[in-house]
């Protein structure tokens, strides 16, 4: 994946309209007004995954007073998302994008390097989307434990 092909600050992030856990969609453009952090990670239920999604959970109310959404996207199908909140009491916004158009136009799929080999995947990956839809903070490749703390030191909540 070319750094070309991914978001930026001041860029418009994409508009998108997905499919939830719970039998609704959620659409960016309908944010407008809040800021929103959108991120993208790779398979519902895996360790790492379950640990980021549990520390934005565990963050949400903090979040939330301070102006921001949630919402967490992978490619898994809404009705394995159900079962991830329900095993793990998820408060976050969990969205389904099965074909990856969302994760690839926001620079979020792509090549990566996965046990030193290049494969095509999701790169995990959080862009914070300003009042206006613009980005705010784009960060690719980032890593599971701990990416929540280090965002909310570098959006400057802690």
């Amino acid at each position: 994946m070319t750094a070309s092909t991914r978001l930026a600050v001041g860029d418009l992030a994409p508009d998108f309209t997905l499919p939830t856990d719970d039998g609704t969609e959620v659409t960016l453009s309908a944010l407008r007004g809040r800021k929103v952090i959108v991120y993208f990670y790779p398979a519902a239920m895996t360790p790492g995954c379950t640990k980021q999604a549990c520390d934005f959970t565990d963050s949400l109310d903090s979040l939330k007073a301070a102006g921001f959404e949630v919402i967490g996207i992978s490619p898994d199908k809404p009705e394995k998302l159900a079962k991830f909140r329900e095993r793990d009491a998820l408060t976050i916004t969990l969205a389904s994008d099965a074909d990856k158009s969302v994760m690839t136009s926001w620079g979020a799929f792509g090549e990566k390097k996965l046990y030193g080999k290049v494969v095509q995947g999701v790169i995990r990956s959080t862009i914070v989307v300003d009042e206006e839809g613009k980005v705010e903070l784009a960060q690719y490749n980032v890593k599971a434990t701990g990416h929540v703390a280090k965002l909310r030191r570098d959006l400057k909540l802690d």
